[in-house]
């Protein structure tokens, strides 16, 4: 299934002790609905107060429930900040976060003094006058291709290798100010939010973009900027292979990843 959430009032995705996560909320509901247990298995877990359009995970059942029928009724029991926009069946070989091919991320910066109410919740306000958005492209460039992101990386996730690629990094002009695409074959805990408060550091001349590279070889969280804030981050997208679009046939094979990559929704 495809999820869009405000996460503005919950823990996060994952399911956390004594509080409200997205994932918990969903798998209430389906549970209920199915009535049977069933858990969910996301392809990311973003953090307090990030938000998703494209939210991607699966799970597997033995009700009779349609796709579509399962979509509506999940949909009337979930709050008005949590939809499932898309529900199909897919191969048994699926995984959401395994099989991803790439993910992107969409970080949002409001530049004018005057921040529209409408969007406050979705937009990191970020205006001062010496702000250099020039600046923030250039040293956006240095975090292209693929490194060891160590040094933007927080504790709180258990990951084999801190390398990941990052494919492009995009500042798109829209209403207010910017927003930062982020696309990448994967994203270690809190490291886009950590990109970000680091170039925003560099465009307020308090780091000097030039220096990336030996942040980048340092593996040391202490020396990039802090975290921004999570309200600006949005999951955007997840790609897979084609071979795992609207299949409900185990005869098709995905191995390995390989396949043409497919936005699901």
């Amino acid at each position: 299934m495809v999820i869009a959430y405000d996460g503005t009032r919950y823990s996060g995705w994952q399911i956390q002790p004594n509080s409200q996560s997205i994932q918990g909320t969903i798998e209430q509901a389906l549970s209920t609905l199915l009535k049977s247990p069933t858990r969910i298995i996301g392809a990311g877990r973003t953090d307090a107060g990030v938000h998703a359009q494209g939210q991607v995970a699966h799970f597997s059942t033995q009700s009779t429930f349609k796709p579509d029928q399962l979509l509506y009724a999940l949909n009337g029991m979930l709050p008005a900040d949590i939809r499932i926009k898309n529900l199909h069946a897919t191969l048994d070989t699926f995984h959401a976060q395994i099989s991803a091919l790439s993910k992107e991320y969409h970080y949002h910066l409001w530049l004018e003094k005057i921040i529209d109410p409408f969007v406050s919740r979705y937009r990191l306000h970020f205006c001062y006058s010496h702000f250099s958005l020039t600046l923030l492209q250039e040293a956006a460039q240095a975090f292209i291709g693929t490194h060891d992101f160590a040094t933007f990386a927080n504790v709180g996730s258990k990951v084999t290798t801190t390398v990941r690629t990052i494919q492009r990094i995009t500042i798109v002009p829209q209403e207010g100010g910017v927003r930062l695409e982020f696309q990448g074959n994967g994203f270690l805990y809190k490291m886009v939010r950590n990109i970000v408060g680091t170039l925003l550091e560099v465009a307020l001349g308090k780091k000097i973009g030039q220096q990336i590279p030996t942040m980048l070889a340092a593996h040391d969280r202490k020396v990039a900027g802090p975290a921004a804030s999570p309200k600006g981050l949005f999951l955007m997208k997840i790609d897979y292979p084609e071979c795992f679009a609207n299949s409900s046939s185990n005869e098709r094979k995905c191995e390995n990843g390989l396949g043409i990559p497919s936005e699901i929704f």
